[in-house]
């Protein structure tokens, strides 16, 4: 029994191998057969034409604009130091950061008892050096007075003596005589001589007088200054910032108290290389006074202020590279110093150039024109400057010629296309996608970041809630506030 079923399974199987081979072998002369065939008449194949944007090149007067990114800063700033030590009796109103204050303000006033007992010496000082002046001016008169009787004196004593000589030369006179007239004549002199002596002594007084008055006249001075010094005042009107005092606190000579700002003298640093710095500057070398636009982004608002290149910094700086460049600016309301802000440099202009997008200038620097039988040209493009997303290019003689403004890597020399010259329709498809339609929670929930926000003025506040409320709002207005909100 067993060997009848492995027979028949042998069967079997044998059977299926013979079934596949044949298979096999009419699948094989099927593939033969459809090979040897008669192919047939075919059709030729069509030359693919692609489609472009195309734009006509027109020379034009153009003024190329450089952009740099830079640091607003101040050209006013003072340091408040307390100018002498104690402690802190009173402090203006509102002494704190983002303060605005007033020139010739009070600051702050630090106890005054020291310097002021030290000015009332100062006063009791002047007025006895004062006294000492008068009295030594009376003496000095005196002195001058006592001289001259004595020296009148003296006269009279030499009169005598003359006298008693020429009694002595008659014969008439006894030698007594004689020696007491001359006697009182070296008293006369003896006593002349004291009275230059004392009034030396006086004048001397007068000269000590004089200077002593001056002494106490700079003591007073200096009183007075250091009396003034306990009040810190304000040397300009501008706003308070990194304010440390606080009243009743003790403060010691040249403590940094805080800073006073100016926030309408500002200017902006930026860097820029040494080929950009080329285009800033005439042929002396010096920097031309280029106007300047500084823009802040704030919630998609931008914040824009006008000014002009003003001076360079004289060194590169260690561990820098290129020129350090400032720009004062003109009305920069909501500016801050430390925003970090993009300015455009508006260059000197270039005749005879274009502007195209950076997009139609190839790798190798050529740009596509459309040729004979509407076939691409590759043409070497004259690039000037690189400003963005565009290149300003010397037309010369591409002008009048249409160049593609979106190259890819299917466009070459040689190819067919069809030019497209006008793009009205997907510009305003463009113009639609940017554009978005909020929910009413998700519109409240940005108008109240916006409204709590302390980073932007009230008038960009007002600028950008007006866009929210708007029923269809911009992309990147909602992008920008969802970044900062962390959504």
């Amino acid at each position: 029994m067993r060997f009848l079923t492995r027979s028949l399974l042998g069967l079997f199987l044998t059977a299926i191998t013979i079934a596949l081979l044949a298979v096999a072998g009419a699948t094989l002369k099927s593939a033969i057969d459809i090979r040897n065939a008669d192919e047939g008449a075919t059709r030729p194949a069509e030359e693919r034409v692609f489609t472009v944007r195309v734009t006509t090149l027109q020379p034009g007067h153009i003024a190329p604009v450089m952009t740099a990114f830079g640091e607003v800063r101040t050209t006013r700033r003072l340091e408040l130091r307390a100018n002498a030590a104690g402690p802190i009796v009173e402090l203006a109103p509102g002494f704190a950061d983002g303060t605005a204050v007033t020139a010739g303000q009070v600051l702050v006033r630090i106890d005054a008892a020291d310097a002021e007992n030290a000015l009332g010496l100062a006063r009791a000082g002047l007025r006895e050096a004062e006294a000492e002046v008068r009295d030594s001016d009376r003496a000095l008169d005196l002195a001058r007075d006592d001289l001259a009787a004595a020296e009148e004196q003296a006269r009279l004593r030499a009169q005598a003596l003359e006298r008693q000589k020429d009694i002595a030369g008659r014969g008439l006179g006894i030698a007594a005589d004689l020696e007491g007239a001359e006697l009182a004549m070296s008293n006369a002199t003896q006593a002349v001589l004291s009275r230059r002596q004392a009034l030396a002594a006086a004048e001397a007084r007068v000269d000590k007088a004089a200077t002593s008055l001056e002494k106490q006249g700079l003591a007073l001075a200096e009183a007075e200054r250091r009396l003034a010094e306990t009040e810190l005042r304000a040397g300009f009107s501008g706003v308070l910032s990194g304010v440390t005092a606080v009243a009743g606190g003790l403060v010691a000579k040249n403590e940094k108290l805080g800073e006073l700002i100016d926030p309408d003298a500002l200017e902006v640093a930026f860097r820029v290389s040494t080929a950009q710095f080329t285009r800033l500057i005439d042929g002396q070398g010096d920097l031309l006074p280029l106007p300047v636009t500084a823009s802040l982004d704030v919630f998609g608002t931008n914040l824009e202020a006008t000014g002009r290149l003003a001076r360079v910094d004289a060194a590169v700086g260690e561990g820098a590279s290129g020129r350090l460049v400032f720009a004062t600016l003109d009305t920069a309301r909501g500016f801050r110093p430390g925003d970090f802000v993009t300015l455009s440099v508006v260059e000197a202009p270039l005749d005879g150039v274009a502007l195209i997008p950076a997009r139609a200038v190839g790798a190798d620097g050529t740009i596509l024109v459309i040729g004979a039988d509407v076939r691409l040209e590759a043409v070497e493009a004259d690039v000037l400057r690189r400003q963005g997303d565009d290149v300003l290019i010397r037309v010369g003689a591409l002008a009048g010629r249409e160049i593609v403004v979106e190259r890819s890597a299917l466009l070459g020399a040689g190819i067919k296309v069809r030019p497209v010259r006008n793009d009205s329709a997907s510009a305003g498809q463009a113009t639609k996608a940017a554009m978005v339609d909020l929910t009413p929670e998700r519109r409240a929930a940005l108008i109240s970041f916006v409204e709590d926000s302390n980073a932007m003025p009230e008038d960009a506040k007002a600028r950008v809630i007006a866009k929210l409320q708007a029923g269809r709002v911009p992309v990147e207005v909602v992008e920008r506030i969802e970044a900062r909100m962390g959504g």
